[in-house]
């Protein structure tokens, strides 16, 4: 295993490294390790879409709501889209 040695922490950075560890029960070097771990071997934001991402953001939050959507009473329009003069879109879009 390999040693890593940090010059320049700031003391604050040090105080809640403490805290964090104290926190989650275990020593500061374990921590920091975890730390190291997790933010290499986490997916880049790159790897997730946009809804993975909110998803996850509000997991924990309590928001999660399934919504009672009534069935659709009307079918979608059809719309023309040739380019042949006469149809009523093509006349209507002339005006």
């Amino acid at each position: 295993m390999a040693t890593l040695t940090i010059r320049g922490l700031d003391d604050d950075v040090r105080e809640r490294l403490r805290a964090r560890a104290a926190e989650h029960g275990r020593s500061m070097e374990a921590e920091v390790r975890e730390i190291l771990t997790s933010a290499v071997t986490a997916p880049s934001g790159l790897e997730r879409g946009l809804g993975t991402f909110i998803h996850r953001s509000f997991a924990d939050a309590g928001l999660a709501v399934e919504l009672d959507l009534p069935a659709r009473s009307e079918h979608g329009r059809v719309v023309d889209l040739s380019d042949e003069p006469g149809t009523p879109d093509r006349e209507t879009a002339d005006t």
